[in-house]
């Protein structure tokens, strides 16, 4: 039987978009980590009618709820007496609380303000949940068909009480979790993605997500708690047969190399002993920051303005940049002793770069000891944009040159 559960956000700083709820997406992943399938986000500001409202929807229709914010002392936090009235209970003085909140301030030899003993007033029949980094003690209760629980707004309060709510909603809920398998991608969009998975047949009970994000592309297959490791396996094969190089690592089976593009690279690097020295443009850097601590990167540098096409003395066309894209990665890799070294030419102006709408062409070339391998990328967007997309570009071609070239 699936467990639904939902994520309730309260506070006018979350509906009036001062802060981004990020509550709520974490304690999502753990929901879903944990067997339960999330439905539904709601956030409502402080106002005690809509928030007594929102209670009793929830009730009727949730297994479970996780509550985050209104549990402070002022007087726009109105949980707990939301709760008290949705519930039909009475709030009650909860001594131990008010020990707590008393000691925390003692530790700290700062006088607790009166209005703080707000915060020991629960609903009567509440389960408190202790807070061991704040003022603000939560609760949980059962309110008609849903186990809603209630934990503060302070991200560091609300997942430090969470730890102990975990360990219980295993015994309160039949949960079963999925299995799930991510192949995470780098150079194809969602679209081409869906176009290549568009007659694929899903087995029952299986279901297929995509997540994009600004360094990768995620295709999720979720399986049943039962499904056999095997047909996981064989799935994942024939989607990854599918997309083709784009796919740098698939996480959740016990044969595949997982994680992100860099944690791929960084241990096929170190597996070949190998080292790497980077000459970046486009990049501005950021490629050297994304390496940064490995013991594989010997050297990194940052080419002048200048190194643009038509700026480089004889580089008049794109096949001369390509050229000299590779001249300078074999005397890069020369002069420093490396295995490996990238370089980045860019074609177009610093203009080009910093507009929005100005696009630069990016020249990669990766001296090894069998010769130098080349991709040309063109890069459109902001400036930040174009400098991410760059590293990126120049961390997958590195990437695949090892998984191609080094078994």
């Amino acid at each position: 039987m699936t467990m639904i559960a939902e994520i309730f956000s309260q506070g006018e700083e979350v509906v009036s978009g001062q802060i981004v709820d990020s509550n709520a997406a974490w304690l999502s992943q753990q929901l879903n980590d944990l067997g339960f399938v999330v439905k539904r986000h709601t956030a409502v500001g402080d106002d005690l009618d809509d928030l007594v409202s929102l209670l009793k929807e929830i009730a009727v229709r949730a297994d479970c709820c996780i509550c985050t914010g209104g549990l402070g002392p002022t007087v726009d936090d109105l949980t707990a007496e939301a709760v008290a009235r949705a519930a039909g209970e009475e709030l009650c003085f909860d001594s131990e609380a008010m020990q707590q909140i008393e000691a925390y301030f003692s530790q700290r030899q700062r006088e607790m303000p009166a209005i703080n003993r707000k915060q020991a007033f629960l609903p009567e029949k509440a389960m408190r949940i202790d807070n061991p980094v704040g003022t603000a003690p939560g609760f949980a209760l059962h309110i008609q068909r849903c186990w809603f629980v209630f934990l503060p707004g302070v991200p560091a309060e609300m997942k430090a009480m969470f730890a102990h709510v975990r360990t219980q909603l295993p015994a309160r809920f039949a949960l079963r979790p999925v299995q799930l398998v991510v192949l995470r991608s780098f150079g194809i969009g969602e679209s081409s993605i869906q176009q290549a998975l568009r007659d694929l047949n899903l087995p029952e009970g299986v279901r297929l997500g995509f997540r994009a994000a600004v360094d990768e592309v995620q295709t999720k297959l979720m399986f049943p708690a039962d499904y056999p490791l095997a047909d996981r396996q064989s799935l994942a094969q024939q989607v990854a047969l599918r997309l083709g190089d784009f796919v740098f690592a698939i996480d959740g089976l016990p044969d595949q190399v997982g994680g992100d593009m860099l944690s791929v690279i960084d241990r096929k690097l170190l597996a070949n002993g190998q080292t790497l020295a980077v000459l970046e443009t486009a990049s501005g850097g950021l490629l050297a920051a994304k390496c940064f601590g490995r013991s594989w990167l010997a050297s990194a540098a940052i080419a002048p303005d200048a190194v643009v096409a038509g700026q480089l003395v004889g580089v008049e066309t794109t096949a001369e940049l390509a050229q000299a894209a590779q001249d300078m990665a074999v005397q890069l890799r020369q002069r420093q002793g490396t295995v490996l070294a990238l370089v980045q030419l860019v074609q177009g102006t610093m203009d080009d770069y910093r507009r929005q709408d100005g696009r630069i062409v990016l020249y990669n070339a990766l001296a090894t000891d069998s010769g130098v391998v080349q991709r040309q990328q063109t890069l459109a967007g902001a400036a930040q944009t174009k400098q991410n997309q760059a590293a990126l570009g120049s961390l997958d071609l590195l990437r695949r040159y090892l998984y191609h070239s080094c078994p």
